[in-house]
């Protein structure tokens, strides 16, 4: 099937992947261009996973006021280089990431550093809440399991749906723009101040 040179362009304004990786996508996907957009994604993903094990420090510190300067963000995010972190793909990036933040205020940035008392606490509401729904023992364990994967999503920055398109996850993101860029990107930390809080 022959690729025009016009939906080759299309595809990498989309995504901004090489020509050359837009040209297989579209061949991949019989010249479909959202299926290509697909096609780029899983393997920009299957990439990232990959680099997750490099070492990232270099990156920057992202801040973000919120209008009404009521609320604000200090994130850091790290890449391997300083050359991918001064490109506009990862400001931009950082700057969702920072946004995302300020509407959700997640408690972590991933599961594993939530304080294990604050998951033994809220699996023991759940558990509770599950021996008092009626429902037989035997399920009670999968129920729970369930109902903690919803609280993760909840509170865990990277298992959190991105505002923007709820199809996404933060950490989807950071595995797209890893893909994007060849490198490992980490979220390493974050902090949220609102005025009247501690």
């Amino acid at each position: 099937m022959e690729i025009n040179a016009k939906t080759v362009m299309n595809l990498r304004d989309r995504t901004g992947a090489g020509m050359m990786d837009c040209k297989k996508a579209l061949a991949e996907s019989g010249g479909d261009l959202e299926k290509a957009i697909d096609w780029l994604r899983k393997s920009g993903i299957a990439s990232a996973t990959k680099r997750q094990h490099r070492e990232a420090a270099q990156g920057r510190v992202e801040c973000y006021i919120h209008p009404g300067n009521q609320v604000g963000v200090l994130l850091e995010v790290d890449s391997e280089t300083d050359f991918v972190a001064r490109t506009d793909d990862f400001k931009n990036f950082t700057h969702e990431v920072a946004m995302h933040i300020a509407a959700t205020r997640p408690l972590a940035v991933a599961v594993e550093d939530l304080d294990p008392t604050v998951v033994a606490k809220e699996r023991e509401i759940v558990l509770e809440q599950v021996r008092n729904s009626g429902k037989p023992e035997n399920v009670w364990e999968r129920i729970v399991d369930g109902r903690m994967k919803k609280f993760y999503e909840e509170v865990c920055l990277l298992e959190q749906p991105w505002v923007k398109d709820n199809d996404r996850t933060i950490g989807t993101l950071r595995k797209e723009l890893s893909g994007k860029v060849g490198e490992n990107i980490v979220i390493r930390r974050f902090a949220c101040f609102q005025v009247g809080q501690r």
